[in-house]
């Protein structure tokens, strides 16, 4: 197996995995967004002290972020697999340039 071949490969596998990471944190991702907005386990102690605010707002920014980063995730997975690819093109057109020398 050519160079270029094991480069593709390894990274397709690459790509394919990163694309899955979204599956896994949608839904631990949605229960955060939701608990965002109950933060009764503060009780009154979090209502006084004004900190639910500050932490609905923080939680909210992380699950932003979080979006931000499965959406960045997927755009990476997307190159990587345009240039595992494009490998897998160069090694065909390669091999078939050194078979047409030979013959």
């Amino acid at each position: 197996m050519s160079d270029l071949k094991k480069e593709a490969t390894s990274l397709h596998r690459a790509a394919s995995g990163l694309r899955r990471v979204g599956h896994h944190t949608a839904k631990p991702l949605q229960e955060f967004k939701a608990a965002s907005h109950d933060l009764s386990a503060l009780g009154a102690l979090g209502s006084l002290l004004g900190a639910k605010d500050d932490i609905e707002e923080g939680m909210t920014t992380l699950a932003k972020l979080t979006h931000q980063l499965d959406e960045e995730w997927d755009a990476e997975a997307k190159l990587m697999g345009d240039v595992s690819d494009a490998f897998d093109l160069l090694d065909l057109l390669l091999a078939a340039q050194a078979r047409a020398r030979k013959g």
